[in-house]
């Protein structure tokens, strides 16, 4: 198994344990899926009398995305000029950590094309996104982006690929 962190701030981000679809040579897309944590039963084997049967434990079963859940992602917001403000900072550090890494200066210019389209296409649909940072909370770092495929349903969050670096597990 592939676990992919975040190449700023070492958040692990997602992992290859989930379909990911490469989206225009600068993203990863992940459908999510909606599950239950925290309900635990406990049988331990004993009929509960009426006046026991009424004072049942609550129980603390809550519907969580399973991709947020498992990379503990946390919640934040934006509005269209925060996010333009925040993207255009954390794309000069992608591309310096790209220079580091040795890339050539036309891939760096190959990343810079198809980034700036892309981002294109998430301003667009603005309205349609949710955020979430790692789990360090780390304002330098990735912010993943959730959205609902066409059917309204179907959730899936985007993260910038060349954002992320490899660990193997």
């Amino acid at each position: 198994m592939i676990i992919y962190k975040d190449i700023i701030t070492n958040d692990e981000i997602i992992s290859d344990s989930y379909d990911l679809k490469e989206v225009d040579g600068v993203a990863y897309e992940a459908d999510c899926a909606m599950i239950v944590v925290g309900a635990v039963e406990v049988d331990i084997g004993a009929n509960a009398s009426a006046e026991e049967a009424e004072e049942g434990v609550e129980d603390q079963a809550v519907k969580v995305n399973n991709i947020v859940h498992s990379f503990r992602l946390q919640s934040t917001s934006f509005d269209k000029k925060a996010y333009l403000t925040y993207l255009k900072g954390y794309m000069k550090s992608i591309k310096a950590k790209l220079q580091e890494q040795g890339k050539s200066e036309e891939e760096i210019k190959d990343f810079e094309a198809k980034a700036s389209g892309f981002a294109k296409k998430i301003i667009a649909n603005f309205k349609d996104y949710e955020f979430y940072t790692g789990e360090s909370m780390n304002p330098d770092g990735m912010v993943v982006l959730l959205n609902y495929r066409e059917d309204g349903v179907t959730p899936y969050v985007t993260v910038w690929k060349h954002g992320l670096t490899e660990m193997k597990v």
